[in-house]
């Protein structure tokens, strides 16, 4: 769609006032081609540069992409290995603990083992003397051993 400007151009004289002269109108049209024409071509040659300068960023930009996809994979392969080891290191701690724990309770199990068996065997002679002296009271037959004042017999005679 022409502009307003080429509209006026069409009315526009051909040459100054006054008496006819012989003249070719003036072509503006080729005129401007020829004025733009060479700083077109420059801007040719700018633009050809311009896709050479972004294909070559493209290409950059995909080489730092896959060296840092590279660089991420290691970074994970050695976060892996390291979780890894640190998982390992924590499980083993965890076992030892675990089995120091154990220890300690049957260590505790043996010594309260202990203090019973020797409560027990304090009092398995008196349990043995109230038991034989209620068998003969039973028969009819009196008693062997006496109970000392206090009682100590009936508790076992030891603590």
């Amino acid at each position: 769609m022409a502009g307003l400007r080429d509209l006026l151009m069409r009315f526009r004289p051909v040459s100054t006032p006054g008496p006819a002269a012989t003249g070719v109108p003036a072509d503006r049209a080729a005129e401007l081609a020829a004025e733009l024409t060479p700083t077109l071509a420059l801007l040719d040659g700018a633009a050809d540069e311009a896709e050479a300068v972004r294909a070559s960023a493209r290409r950059e930009a995909d080489r730092i992409r896959r060296d840092a996809a590279r660089h991420a994979e290691a970074i994970t392969a050695r976060a892996t290995a390291l979780s890894e080891r640190i998982r390992t290191h924590a499980a083993r701690q965890r076992l030892e603990l675990g089995r120091r724990e154990a220890a300690t309770i049957r260590e505790e199990g043996r010594r309260a083992e202990a203090v019973l068996r020797s409560r027990a065997a304090a009092r398995i002679p008196a349990m043995a003397d109230r038991l034989t002296d209620e068998v003969r009271r039973q028969l009819g037959l009196s008693a062997l051993h006496t109970e000392p004042p206090g009682g100590s017999r009936e508790r076992g005679g030891g603590p």
